[in-house]
């Protein structure tokens, strides 16, 4: 009987659509910092809305601002690097989840903020055992599920990156020719750069055209740097500043949001994998990511900040340039590290006017749809599941605008019903389980069971 050959170490990939790649520093910066751009005004939005809705005094709002910056680069850090089981190790960028501001918004204005941060702890601990166990419900995700969840949430995206466009939401000369020349600037550097450069220009036009979008901006007086000038240069945040509590009528709210929540995370993994390597991610991936969204959202409620979960802006700036090395987006956790304990740089990123955004943002998002459909083309389009994929846009995109129909619901229940995504999912997943499965269905074949299952090499890390 022969021996087994010893097998040598996987060298470190220094292919770019490899998750493994480790480029030169030279490269990397750029490519992080158009992650951290591409979803920094998200991310420290949902505090400023927070701390207004329940009248918080500035500073304490400049102190919200600053641990969602710290909170959002820990989290990234532990995402795409991972640690033990936590982790998808995958070019996933982390911040503070939108979809729990309608939800959070009573909570804050009527119990307070520390009923928000133990709502959102609890939540999270949810979200982490949902990711430990989800080898018991993975059959509630196949393709044509997840494939839908990703499609949703780059359409349900864009009139976000619209409103960017015009300007910001409250903007009041919204829609003015000055935002939207802004945005159209980057919009045409952008894509310009990533369909006629090669190499290293064509991975960074997103940050080209922020770039040159900022310049301009700048040069036109469109940018106010007061707060830059007011910011304090070093500042760290502190545990449990402003408080803890538990309140069951703020924590079942959010729980079931959280258990909603874990779709979108998935749909954002898979938006990942499909969009950059053309792939399902693997089962270690899905957990690993979806548990860490639970521990970050738990560690983000002892340090002041609000539920994490992966960006989709960067889901699509992945699938945008190609990209996919995790060590990349690594780079990009540590520079909001920076952000959150030097609030002067944090600042400066903030200063750039939301058109600028627009133009890149909305490109982002439409690659996110088109990753969506890209993973629904490696499935059948069989009589059911163009019933799942059909019903579940028709939900997702047409109740939230019928307000009329849930007015009688309560306020939580509307605000959930009104973010389109979590009626969306749950009608996917329904119709999935209840449909008669057709006999040349792809996605529960064994064979594509067995990949799903597999372990690739950088699963090994």
């Amino acid at each position: 009987m022969k021996q087994a050959a010893t097998q040598p170490p996987a060298p470190v990939s220094n292919e770019r659509s490899d998750v493994n790649y480790m480029p030169p520093l030279r490269r990397a910066i750029p490519l992080s910092i158009q992650h951290v751009l591409a979803m920094f005004v998200s991310n420290v939005a949902v505090p400023i809305i927070i701390a207004g809705a329940a009248g918080l005094p500035p500073a304490q709002t400049t102190a919200l601002i600053q641990a969602a910056m710290f909170i959002a680069g820990v989290a990234t850090l532990i995402q795409s690097l991972g640690i033990g089981p936590l982790g998808a190790r995958l070019p996933i960028v982390m911040g503070t989840s939108f979809g729990f501001v309608p939800v959070m918004i009573p909570i804050a204005a009527n119990q307070g903020i520390p009923a928000v941060f133990g709502a959102a702890l609890v939540g999270g601990i949810a979200m982490a055992l949902v990711g430990l166990g989800l080898r018991w419900v993975r059959f509630l995700f196949p393709p044509v599920v997840t494939g839908c969840f990703v499609i949703m949430i780059g359409m349900l995206l864009l009139p976000v990156g619209f409103a960017y466009v015009g300007g910001g939401v409250g903007a009041p000369d919204f829609g003015a020719p000055h935002h939207l020349g802004l945005a159209g600037l980057v919009f045409v550097i952008t894509i310009g750069l990533h369909q006629f450069a090669r190499g290293f220009w064509s991975e960074i036009g997103p940050l080209a055209g922020l770039v040159a979008g900022f310049a301009v901006a700048i040069m036109t007086g469109m940018v106010d740097f007061s707060q830059v000038a007011s910011a304090n240069w070093v500042s760290v945040p502190m545990p449990l500043e402003m408080g803890i509590e538990f309140h069951l009528s703020a924590i079942v709210p959010i729980v079931l949001l959280s258990l909603v929540t874990v779709s979108e995370s998935i749909g954002d993994i898979v938006g990942t994998t499909m969009g950059g390597m053309d792939r399902e991610p693997t089962s270690r991936e899905l957990a690993g990511g979806v548990t860490a969204d639970g521990v970050t959202t738990v560690i983000a409620s002892v340090f002041n900040a609000f539920p994490q979960i992966s960006f989709s802006q960067n889901v699509g700036m992945v699938a945008l340039t190609g990209v996919v090395s995790r060590f990349i987006v690594a780079f990009g956790g540590g520079f909001l590290i920076l952000a959150g304990i030097m609030p002067k740089l944090g600042a400066l990123v903030g200063a750039i006017p939301d058109a600028v955004l627009g133009g890149a943002i909305v490109i982002m998002f439409g690659m996110i749809a088109a990753s969506g459909i890209k993973m629904l083309s490696h499935i059948g389009f069989t009589k059911r599941n163009m019933v799942i994929v059909g019903m579940t846009l028709a939900v997702a995109i047409g109740l939230p605008e019928q307000t009329e129909f849930f007015a009688s619901l309560s306020t939580n229940t509307q605000a959930m019903i009104e973010s389109g995504l979590i009626p969306g999912a749950l009608t996917a997943i329904v119709l999935n389980l209840i449909l008669p499965r057709d006999a040349d269905t792809e996605e529960d074949t064994p064979t594509k069971a067995a990949a799903r299952e597999s372990v690739g090499p950088h699963d090994k890390t």
